[in-house]
Formats: structure tokens, sequence, C-alpha cells
């Protein structure tokens, strides 16, 4: 359980931040830097729900309420390395928590129209703010796959952070669909 008195430490004043093991390693090394955009995710995603909550079908609220208590599974999966965690300390994204993801994807999308074109963000207000939290997941994802390259990251954490821009690419559409349809790409449409 976490216990926060103090907010303020006085400990990150020199540019360093410590990881759940303990390690402190600079602010600005890649660690830091992918599960600091993951908690710009989860931030984007609490403003698209200030949007879901106000629509009448609650379950885009519901499942952006899940997807933020994983994201922050996921963050502290990010800080903490693997092999240094003690032994059944170690919160880590499991397999159960994408195949969630998927299955919430797959009911969304069964009641949408096939693609013959790529989609603008926009449309609904909800939506135009899901997109946005979509592209920001693809940069978490960039940050985290960086990071693989130099250290490991568990599967089911890549898995997850590339899933959630699918069902947030989707969870879009549908709200969308609710109001009137995608707004699509015109190719050249101002050439």
């Amino acid at each position: 359980m976490v216990k926060l008195n103090k907010i303020y430490t006085r400990t990150g004043d020199k540019g360093e931040t410590s990881l759940v093991n303990g390690h402190r390693v600079s602010k600005h090394s890649i660690r830091p830097t992918a599960f600091g955009t993951v908690d710009e995710v989860n931030s984007i995603i609490g403003i698209c729900r200030l949007q879901t909550a106000a629509l009448s079908d609650q379950s885009f609220d519901e499942m952006l309420s899940r997807i933020q208590n994983d994201l922050f599974d996921l963050g502290a999966d990010l800080a903490t390395p693997f092999g240094e965690e003690r032994p059944g300390e170690a919160l880590r994204v499991t397999d159960n928590q994408v195949q969630r993801l998927e299955a919430e994807i797959d009911l969304m999308n069964a009641s949408l129209e096939p693609l013959n074109s790529f989609v603008l963000p926009g449309g609904e207000a909800a939506a135009a703010y899901v997109h946005m939290a979509r592209a920001m997941t693809r940069r978490a994802e960039r940050d985290m796959t960086r990071l693989s390259t130099e250290e490991p990251v568990g599967d089911a954490a890549m898995q997850y952070i590339n899933r959630l821009s699918d069902h947030l690419f989707v969870m879009a559409r549908a709200i969308n669909q609710q109001k009137g349809g995608d707004v699509l790409w015109k190719p050249a449409a101002n050439a």
C-alpha cells in the first residue's frame, strides 16, 4: 500500500529520481522518460473522462477508468528494473490486462463499419480527446521500445501499450459512430 505523508522530499532537486528498487537515476534517462510518458497518457485519459462521463453510454468511461488503473501498474512496472526487484514485490502488467483490452476492442469494433480511408482525429469532443490520448500512447510506446533496447521490458507491458493505442482508436470511432461517424481523410483534397 502506498502512503504519502509528504509530497516534496527534496531528493530530486539535483535532477535525479529513485526507482522502485531504490537506485537513483537521472530524471532524463530513458527509464524515467518512459514511465513519465505513461503518466502523461494517464493524465490525458483523465481529461478524456471529463468528456466520456457526459455520454449516455457509460461503458466508455468505465473502460477508461480501468485503463487509468492499469497505467499506474504500467508505470510501476517500468520503474522496477528486471532482476533487481525484491521477490514478490514487483508490480508487473499481466497477460490478463492485455486480454481485457483485446476483448474490449473486439466488442467496440463489432458494431463499426469497416474503414475505406484513414480517420482524422476529431468529431465529437470526447472522440477528439481520445484520439489525443492515442497519439500520446504511441509516444509512450516509442519510449518503451527505446528502453527495451537498453534494458529488459516485460512482454505484457509492451503488448499492453501497443493494444492500448488500438483500443483508443476503436473507442474514438465508437464514440463518433453515436453522433454521425468518423471524420475521414480525403487524400489530396486541398492540393
